[in-house]
């Protein structure tokens, strides 16, 4: 027989033992379904249960469904989940008498220690499903069968996906609540919630979502005992790890080896490697709405829903250092030319030229500034460039990242702000306690950095940029209660109410927990 022959005989065998092989999973699932009724029978002892069939419960499951569609969190992947399953109940008929329903619905019980509502997960209503299905005379008849089922059903998916989106990527998106958030952050998609639906052991899969960050397990500890931080109420104290612990699961945080992160509300710069900070700096950062700190979590009100985000205030963002201008320009925005530079000049005509500003009209250079009415002039009509100088206000140096809020690191002359406990006090950008550090931290101990230190003290400065061999991330953020190194739990004041704004979210979702109530 040649092998052709062989090749031509074979193929026919081949496709008919698929076609046996796939009719065998076929019938098998339809036998399994179509003893739906009887196996319910044996595990519940209800006689009603004899009659429950497959089809008489897809019948129902989707009126339920359509009933139910606006009360549950995702409607639309928990329709097609079922739709593709031909309407088959999962957690009824895998998940209960196994006990996996109840520890489920114990997990929820528990939500507290995350800093949310356990009422968002309707453990209650779980169980008392649950149990009706373990009394033998609990349901009643057929109709009320199927009901329960599609309840439960309904129930556990939308409470087992919202629970597990809250653990892994957060219950708020930051991005929806911040005017002034910049930084790539995970939500949960199809694929993360089905993975929820498709778990074969739910205690194994729950355990596997517990947040691991050591400095969430501290501040989940910290929740759990209930203690008040000095100088705070209970209340006070509890939001804050509410807020903090929320931020910890979003999907933002920094996975390079090493990187630049500033902590707004702690007015600090950290570099770090390795899991450890290398080079730590005070920073200035941009104005807020709350530096007074009068607006207080105690305080907090419906409107606080709202985000309203003072002019200066320093985005949250993360992107790549990829140079530096050393003796830059400081090329003045026209919002701080005309509020500020220009009133100042009205007062002194010699203001502009005794900071080293150059003005330019139509691109062209102007060359007698004072002579100029600047108490009358048009705000828009001229633009103002800073020469370097030990007066630039963005001193000898600053550090260029990719963004959409033209904002930096730099230097600065103004070094008695960094004396100051309350160190919100820039038009936006990060003004740096100790630059030639970071540019050390940033190129090295090499000659690059060298020629750098030496170019910063030279007497008739000339702008020089600078690309770094070697892009570095840089993460700007917003981080009011965290764990230091000795596991003590710091707090810093809220002062852009960006924990007020947080807060306000969460509660809103809490003030929704009865919206499955009445399946």
């Amino acid at each position: 027989m040649t092998i052709s022959t062989i090749k031509k005989t074979a193929l026919p065998v081949l496709l008919m033992l698929f076609c046996v092989f796939a009719l065998s999973i076929q019938s098998c699932k339809k036998k399994s379904r179509s003893d739906m009724g009887a196996e319910l029978y044996k595990k519940t002892k209800n006689k009603v249960f004899r009659e429950a069939t497959p089809e008489g419960l897809a019948e129902v499951f989707k009126q339920v469904l359509a009933t139910n569609k606006g009360k549950m969190d995702n409607p639309k992947l928990i329709t097609a989940f079922y739709e593709k399953n031909d309407y088959d109940p999962i957690f009824v008929m895998d998940h209960i008498f196994n006990g996996d329903v109840d520890i489920t619905a114990n997990y929820f019980e528990k939500a507290s220690q995350h800093g949310l509502d356990p009422k968002m997960f309707k453990a209650d209503q779980i169980k008392q499903l649950v149990a009706k299905f373990k009394d033998k005379k609990g349901i009643k008849n057929l109709d009320e069968a199927y009901h329960d089922i599609a309840d439960l059903e309904i129930l556990m998916a939308n409470s087992l996906i919202t629970y597990s989106s809250a653990l892994q990527f957060g219950m708020i998106s930051p991005r929806k609540i911040y005017s002034r958030y910049f930084t790539a952050t995970k939500r949960p998609d199809s694929s993360s919630m089905m993975q929820a639906l498709n778990a074969a052991n739910l205690k194994t899969y729950l355990d596997s979502i517990q947040p691991k960050d050591p400095q969430y397990l501290l501040l989940q500890k910290a929740l759990m005992a209930g203690g008040t931080a000095q100088g705070m109420t209970k209340e006070e104290t509890t939001r804050y790890l509410v807020v903090n612990m929320e931020r910890l699961r979003w999907k933002n945080k920094p996975t390079q080896q090493k990187y630049v992160i500033v902590n707004i509300p702690d007015y600090r710069l950290d570099v770090m490697e390795n899991g450890k900070s290398i080079l730590n700096m005070k920073v200035v950062v941009g104005e807020g709405r709350n530096t007074d700190n009068n607006i207080s979590l105690v305080e907090y009100d419906e409107s606080d829903k709202i985000d309203r985000p003072f002019s200066r205030e320093t985005p949250q963002l993360n992107s790549m250092i990829h140079s530096v201008q050393v003796n830059p320009v400081w090329n003045i925005p026209q919002s701080i030319a005309s509020k500020e530079i220009m009133v100042e000049a009205a007062k002194d005509p010699y203001y502009i030229s005794n900071k080293g500003i150059d003005v330019y009209e139509n691109g062209k250079k102007v060359e007698d500034p004072e002579t100029i009415n600047w108490a009358n002039a048009p705000k828009d009509k001229y633009e103002f460039k800073q020469r370097p100088s030990d007066d630039n206000a963005l001193g000898k140096i600053k550090f260029l990242f990719n963004n959409n809020s033209s904002v930096y690191l730099h230097d600065t002359p103004a070094k008695s702000a960094f004396s100051q406990a309350m160190r919100a006090l820039s038009h936006g950008c990060v003004r740096l306690g100790d630059p030639k550090a970071l540019a050390k931290a940033v190129f090295g101990d090499g000659s690059t950095y060298e020629k750098i230190a030496k170019a910063m003290d030279e007497d008739n400065p000339e702008p020089t940029t600078i690309a770094v061999p070697k892009k570095l991330p840089v993460y700007i953020t917003y981080v009011t209660c965290w764990a230091d190194s000795t596991n003590t739990l710091q707090y810093r004041p809220d002062v852009y109410g960006l924990d007020v704004v947080l807060y306000g979210h969460l509660q809103k979702f809490l003030a929704n927990t009865n919206q499955i109530a009445a399946l």
